[in-house]
């Protein structure tokens, strides 16, 4: 039997509306995809509220006509914008003659950390674990029958903003389309392409979009640190338009075509200015102007990691995607330098909409298809920690 699913992401630029099929035959088929440019969002507000409406129409209505569907219910993302993680290490005993973990067990401890995490605004659209441990054995994720006298473990809560659920609630009935449920967009992403094994190792992933940059830290099956820095990809490019005196379409096509890492020689750059007459500009000329807010930038990310209070070993890898940086050759290299780490591309999980720019769409999807469609499948033990907290 198929399942039809439409997830919407809210990027800082763009609102991508997917409509996807899936059946016991295949993990997911995108049958339809919808995009629409916008003004986005910045400190936790929509930069022009008026027009947004009409832009999540035409994405959806884009969707709607590849798709040959119509959409009447939609699973929406809630950007890092809108959200907050809180990670809680809580703790409780193992009791009976022959103590060991146990369902019960499981529920008791999620019990108490959402006790310990107490009241905070907004709504809890995610928790998950990022290990267990059993008295003071190795992180698992799968504790279930070990033995021993306590169970300890580190859970992570998203929290959206009642703000963004009620306002893209009624922006949608406005529509006639019923939201049916809302998803952490970051924690899709990262559980969609970081691995198990690098998860497990702590992982850093960096989505530098348009507007903003998100820095995570991800540890086993949750996103443990989360932070939102206000610059991105179109800070760069304004820079380019007022430093060099150029439209900012004209910034964004030289920002896209920068290579980092090469010596100044004779590449050029060329744009029209401002009154359409044709300009050429030195690698040097760009270099001036474009590099030193990527340093700015690269420095914020820099010291959200440090400052996040996540331990990170030598092993730990780093992760850069979105369209602010991923896109550019070298641009991975230079964050790296600036991180002290190894930085990666993300692995690419499909042939549609394989660009970094789509990765957070693609996260989100795989995330609603796992709590929704395949909620009662026999996927193992992490499935059933997922199924059993709303993961």
């Amino acid at each position: 039997m198929k399942n039809t699913v439409t997830a919407i992401d809210f990027g800082t630029s763009k609102i991508v509306a997917l409509v996807a099929e899936t059946s016991g035959r295949q993990r997911c088929d995108i049958i339809g995809a919808g995009f629409s440019a916008y003004s986005g969002f910045a400190d936790g507000q929509w930069n022009e509220p008026n027009a947004l409406n009409e832009a999540i129409s035409n994405a959806v209505h884009e969707a709607e006509t590849q798709s040959h569907t119509r959409v009447r219910e939609v699973n929406v993302g809630v950007p890092g914008e809108f959200s907050r993680v809180y990670a809680i290490e809580t703790k409780i005993d193992l009791q009976g003659a022959d103590p060991h973990v146990t369902v019960r067990n499981i529920e008791d401890l999620f019990r108490r950390a959402t006790e310990e995490l107490g009241q905070v605004q907004g709504v809890i659209v995610h928790r998950s674990p990022a290990w267990f441990m059993v008295d003071e054995g190795k992180k698992t994720l799968e504790p279930m029958g070990m033995r021993g006298s306590s169970l300890r473990a580190l859970v992570s809560f998203v929290v959206a903003d009642q703000f963004f659920l009620d306002d893209v609630s009624e922006r949608f009935r406005a529509l006639n389309i019923t939201v049916n449920s809302f998803f952490s967009t970051p924690v899709g992403q990262a559980m969609l392409f970081i691995p198990d094994e690098e998860r497990d190792r702590t992982a850093l992933l960096v989505d530098m979009g348009y507007l903003n940059t998100e820095v995570m830290a991800v540890e086993g099956d949750a996103v443990i640190f989360h932070k939102v820095i206000p610059m991105g990809g179109g800070d760069i490019a304004a820079d380019l338009a007022y430093g060099l005196e150029i439209p900012l379409s004209s910034a964004e096509q030289i920002k896209r075509a920068y290579v980092f890492g090469v010596s100044a020689g004779d590449e050029k750059y060329d744009a029209l200015d401002r009154d359409g007459v044709s300009k050429s500009f030195t690698r040097e000329e760009v270099a001036n102007v474009l590099e030193p807010r990527v340093e700015e930038i690269a420095e914020a990310i820099h010291d959200a990691v440090k400052g996040s209070g996540v331990r990170l070993g030598n092993w730990s890898v780093a992760y850069l995607t979105g369209g602010g940086l991923a896109i550019n050759r070298g641009g991975r290299d230079f964050l790296s330098a600036k991180l002290d780490r190894p930085v990666r591309e993300l692995p690419r999980k499909t042939g549609k909409l394989s660009s970094p720019v789509y990765t957070s769409v693609l996260g989100l999807l795989d995330l609603i298809i796992d709590t929704l469609v395949n909620a009662n499948a026999n996927r193992g033990v992490r499935a059933f920690f997922n199924n059993l907290f709303g993961g």
